[in-house]
């Protein structure tokens, strides 16, 4: 029996944990699928046929799933537990480059793969998924395609003088209130970049996070409110597109040092 728990959706990718209590020592097929998957394994393993190729899978070797394979599967040893990682094809593909040729399609979990692949489900429990996640996400693909892709870099994911004009834009968009600021993956797209691109030209220019920036920028509003007299965290949180009043207070928590509630008094 397989058991999916969605850990952060959105309109480009989904992340869930994966959890399989059968004990199939036989093959299973599997029907094509049009996303691009990355899968994890937390716990145990099973093994996985494509093309004719069989690969044992556990903590160390995971794998790399394209549309329209023909997969099989199998769990000889029992349970296992895995994080699954889908993306639509044009994302991967701001990712990979629009051909990308693939070195096979396991993936070795090396160090700071694994650690990449922790900080990824550390953001999904922070409630900013097109944030947070979104930049944990795009860190840990762009690891798997420098391992598996045999093409080069795509040309608009390399550093260049115009990662200052793209930063100073993408400030502007999100100080504005713009509706492509809600999410780092529309953001670039209004930007007419790969949203690689814009996360590691942030990063260079500002020496912080795109994700950390948005949300200096929204701590920055929702104190403007509270000085005004806001009355109601939860109205707050939802005008300044926070996930819910709990995560507005950890965000102003981390950034000031204060909840709302002691930033009222210190403002008043």
């Amino acid at each position: 029996m397989l058991s999916f728990v969605d850990l952060a959706t959105s309109a480009d990718f989904t992340v869930a944990a994966v959890d399989c209590r059968d004990d199939h020592r036989g093959w299973s097929s599997e029907q094509p699928r049009e996303d691009v998957r990355l899968v994890f394994v937390r716990h145990g393993g099973f093994r996985r046929q494509v093309r004719g190729v069989c690969a044992d899978l556990d903590h160390t070797v995971g794998y790399l799933g394209m549309p329209g394979e023909e997969e099989r599967f199998a769990h000889p040893a029992g349970s296992d537990k895995c994080t699954s990682i889908s993306l639509t094809p044009a994302l991967w593909r701001t990712l990979a480059g629009e051909a990308p040729r693939l070195d096979g399609s396991s993936v070795y979990v090396e160090g700071r793969l694994d650690l990449a692949h922790r900080q990824l489900l550390a953001a999904t429990r922070a409630a900013d998924t097109d944030y947070a996640a979104a930049e944990g996400l795009l860190g840990l693909v762009t690891k798997v395609v420098r391992q598996v892709v045999t093409t080069t870099i795509p040309d608009s994911d390399r550093a260049g003088a115009g990662d200052r004009a793209l930063v100073a834009q993408a400030r502007g968009v999100i100080s504005d209130g713009h509706p492509a600021a809600a999410g780092l993956i529309p953001l670039a797209a209004l930007l007419g970049v790969s949203p690689y691109r814009l996360s590691r030209a942030f990063t260079r220019e500002l020496g912080v996070s795109l994700t950390r920036h948005r949300n200096r920028v929204r701590v920055a509003h929702a104190l403007d409110r509270l000085e005004t007299g806001e009355p109601s965290l939860a109205v707050l949180a939802a005008d300044l597109g926070f996930a819910d009043q709990a995560h507005l207070c950890r965000t102003m928590r981390e950034h000031l040092g204060h909840t709302p509630t002691a930033l009222r008094r210190l403002l008043a």
